[in-house]
């Protein structure tokens, strides 16, 4: 009889060539890679506009001063922009977090308070000029985040009374 060979032929699924998940894991990272590009330049323009639209509040209150509608508008509008275009990049499950800031004056317990309900005002403001309750987290971070040190003078207590809005996943 002239040769009978046999071949042989394993088909191994992609799956199995993986090695531990190795390309699950690079395309998560290269997915990750870019949603935290993204995010970074949404948060670097949510500061800023936050900053151009920042309303003022009452000295030791959590009543916003005249004049802030125009300016609660333009913020709305803005995060209208951002949601759109986390969707179109496909960023999903996200909240912003709408932070309250105080100055150094009073207690650390009394501005963690009052920075808190300062930030649940504009988390109610935004709500009712159409972001959804679902996608807005409010938080107080009293004077624990200065934008000014030392924060000695009027003008430099007034810049650290303020809120931030951020994109949190």
């Amino acid at each position: 009889m002239v040769g009978s060979g046999i071949a042989l032929a394993y088909a191994l699924p992609a799956h199995a060539l993986d090695l531990g998940g190795l390309a699950g894991k690079a395309a998560d990272a290269a997915g990750n890679k870019a949603r935290d590009k993204v995010v970074k330049d949404v948060n670097q323009k949510l500061l800023a506009d936050g900053r151009k639209n920042q309303c003022s509040f009452k000295t030791d209150s959590d009543e916003l001063a005249p004049g802030c509608d125009a300016k609660l508008k333009r913020l709305t509008d803005a995060l209208v922009k951002v949601k759109q275009n986390l969707k179109v990049s496909g960023v999903t499950n996200y909240k912003f977090e709408v932070s309250g800031h105080t100055d150094t004056s009073g207690s650390a317990e009394h501005n963690k308070e009052l920075s808190g309900k300062r930030a649940a005002v504009i988390e109610r403001e935004l709500i009712a000029r159409g972001i959804a309750k679902s996608e807005i987290i409010s938080i107080g971070r009293g004077s624990e985040r200065p934008l000014v040190k030392p924060d000695d003078t009027p003008a430099k207590k007034a810049k650290n009374r303020r809120y931030e809005i951020q994109l949190r996943f």
